[in-house]
């Protein structure tokens, strides 16, 4: 098989001379980085502040019309970009061809020009805040100016194809040049964002870097985290939390942590009306992105009584054999990514263990065999944990004002909640998942991809990258 090679890099400022390389490989993909040193790395930071006066200097405006149309050659089927993007996305994410092309559509929706602007008004109200005081009233103030950072450092995780673009548009936006540490599963967007740039607009290009290194090289990360004075961090909560320790107490640091998202399901979903209808929206959510991003379910609460469905444990195992259903039908028309041996490994484990509590009466397994996909009815204690492959976890309640009270241990990492069939309750629902942690109450419909103003993590994506001036008269 021939192999084709990937630069896993998008410099300006580095003489070519200077790369050392190093690869890893994927079906058919020999993925080449940067053998960097931390003089290297001072190096390209040099060159991205060098860039932020001719950046500071542009109008926001002009610099969305220039990220919009870069991002939009994504969704054009005719544009060789996007051909590029969906024939290496597959053996560097593990996403399969149906996937990668509904993750890249999903995705790439939201970096066109008119979303891009909308997330600058949703949060700033006027973008021109951005270009200095004139015009900007901010809070009662007589005037005030939004600036970015001189240097937003984003170390990105690689679960999810696609979020190192959103992450390097969102400090871009701000004026902020920007240096990104893709994880290894999102390679490819942002480097082929980057080069495009290049082509359509050099001089905005001259503020991005995009630059992979493996994980576990401290030093590496330590020269990008002590030029910035914004980081943002996706990751674990061991990577996010030691990488916030070694970051300057002058910097801002913005956490994207694990997270965890679950469903709720009220007894209106399950009539003989509503339940395919119900389970389909469900079984998308868990398969898009294989079920590994932040936003994926892994547990769905299920009220249990309806008069059109059998009361108690029937109402769950209806709608667990319904849920099972759809996500057969999804691997065709959706079919899942090969797992590593460890997710293959940790998926026969779960599986394993959730036949032993089917034979003792405490569960009911459904799965896909070969295919990646497992529904599993737990009727006790919830002692399942989250795995990998499109796995779902089935808890039934008798009423869902109970979820609150039994999502409480997870508050801190609880982010998106989707629902279906709360009627009049969505409210009351909602408001209780609010304040307990939850940023996202929304149908399932939407859980895969929400808008880019959604408050990511409860926050403003582009307020937490930015420091305001205020200007008082004489």
């Amino acid at each position: 098989m021939s192999r084709v090679d990937f630069d896993a890099f998008a410099l300006h400022g580095v003489p070519a001379p200077e790369l050392a390389l190093r690869h890893f490989d994927e079906p058919g993909v020999r993925v080449r980085y940067v053998d960097a040193s931390p003089g290297w790395i001072d190096r390209v930071a040099d060159a991205l502040l060098e860039a932020r006066g001719a950046l500071l200097a542009r109008p926001a405006r002009e610099v969305v019309g220039a990220l919009g149309r870069v991002g939009a050659r994504f969704l054009d089927p005719a544009d060789p970009l996007r051909g590029e993007a969906l024939a290496l996305l597959p053996p560097t994410s593990g996403l399969s061809v149906g996937m990668a092309v509904a993750v890249l559509d999903g995705m790439a929706r939201d970096w066109t020009g008119n979303r891009l602007l909308g997330l600058l008004r949703a949060e700033l109200g006027d973008e021109a805040a951005l270009d200095g005081f004139a015009g900007a009233r901010v809070g009662g103030r007589d005037a005030a100016m939004a600036v970015g950072p001189s240097l937003c450092v984003q170390i990105v995780a690689g679960s999810v194809p696609g979020v190192g673009v959103s992450a390097l548009l969102r400090s871009l936006l701000v004026k902020g040049p920007t240096l990104v540490k893709p994880g290894r599963g999102d390679v490819v967007l942002p480097v082929l964002f980057a080069r495009a740039l290049r082509e359509a607009d050099p001089a905005l290009a001259d503020a991005l870097a995009v630059v992979y290194w493996p994980g576990g090289e401290p030093e590496l990360e330590d020269a990008a985290l002590a030029r910035a004075d914004v980081v943002t961090a996706y990751g674990s909560d061991r990577t996010v939390a030691d990488l916030r320790s070694r970051t300057a107490v002058t910097a801002r640091f913005v956490a994207h942590h694990h997270r965890v998202s679950v469903g709720v399901v009220g007894r209106d979903a399950l009539t003989e009306q509503a339940l395919e209808t119900t389970a389909a929206g469900i079984a998308e959510a868990v398969a898009l992105f294989d079920r590994r991003g932040c936003v994926s379910p892994q547990v769905v609460f299920v009220e249990e009584g309806s008069g059109a469905v059998p009361q108690r444990t029937g109402s769950a195992a209806t709608f667990v054999a319904a849920l099972a259903g759809a996500l057969r039908r999804m691997e065709g028309s959706l079919p899942s990514g090969p797992l590593a041996a460890a997710e293959a490994s940790e998926l026969h484990q779960l599986r394993g263990t959730a036949e032993l509590m089917a034979a003792a009466g405490d569960a009911e397994l459904i799965h896909g065999g070969e295919a990646p996909w497992t529904v599993v009815l737990e009727k006790g204690e919830g002692t399942l944990g989250s795995c990998a492959g499109r796995t779902i976890v089935v808890r039934a309640v008798s009423d869902v004002g109970e979820v609150p009270q039994v999502l409480a241990p997870l508050a801190p990492h609880l982010q998106t909640v989707g629902v279906a069939g709360l009627g009049e309750r969505l409210g009351d629902v909602a408001r209780a998942l609010g304040r307990l942690g939850a940023s996202r109450v929304v149908p399932f419909r939407s859980v895969a991809f929400p808008p880019p103003w959604w408050h990511h993590d409860g926050r403003g994506p582009l307020l937490d990258l930015l420091r305001w001036v205020d200007l008082e008269p004489e």
